[in-house]
């Protein structure tokens, strides 16, 4: 399955602590519905980090860009923590190096308020809604990376994996529906052909 990534607008903090920087904020919201696009939506559950968090070395990166990590999980300058709100993080900005510390001094000066993360669903629920919306509730996901990013926008790729994965789970119910009735029916037949 294809890594997914979500968006939206957060509050990052930046702190200086004995010659330390640090860059903090709420990485993922929970219960928090976004819009994905008009009648696609998401929503990620409190359930959803836990395997990750005690499993994946999870890395920060700026802009989902693998060449620009500013810290990871598996060595401690990145520390990650889930409560009620949601994912709140903690990176530990590396002072040698200056892509970071430009990271930081955008992010100080508020040029960059959005974050993003990336992840590969295990277990979820979607909801075919009354008024012909999508939502997809991700109970539990491979988290991969989050993301301080200059654009919270969706890449259309991703927006076209989950238009099929919904068109797919729809297609699915359908046929279940269709199977239960057969099954009644041919359960009413041959009652009434016992009778």
């Amino acid at each position: 399955m294809e890594t997914r990534e979500m968006y939206f607008k957060t509050d990052f903090k930046t702190r200086a602590e004995n010659d330390a920087k640090y860059i903090e904020g709420y990485f993922i919201r929970f219960n928090q519905e976004t819009e994905l696009m008009r009648g696609m939506f998401e929503e990620i559950k409190p359930s959803a980090v836990a395997n990750s968090l005690r499993a994946n070395d999870i890395r920060c990166l700026f802009n989902h860009d693998s060449a620009v990590v500013l810290g990871r999980t598996g060595n401690s300058t990145l520390e990650l923590r889930a409560d009620d709100m949601g994912l709140w993080g903690s990176v530990k900005v590396n002072p040698n190096d200056k892509q970071a510390n430009d990271i930081y001094a955008r992010i100080e000066r508020g040029d960059i308020n959005a974050c993003s993360f990336g992840f590969i669903p295990i277990d979820e629920q979607i909801e075919h809604r009354d008024d012909g919306s999508v939502k997809f509730n991700v109970l539990d996901m491979d988290l991969k990376e989050v993301s301080p990013v200059t654009f919270p926008a969706y890449p259309q790729t991703s927006v076209q994996a989950r238009q099929q994965d919904a068109q797919q789970h729809k297609k699915r119910m359908l046929e279940t529906k269709k199977s239960k009735l057969r099954e009644r029916l041919n359960n009413g037949i041959k009652t009434t052909h016992a009778g």
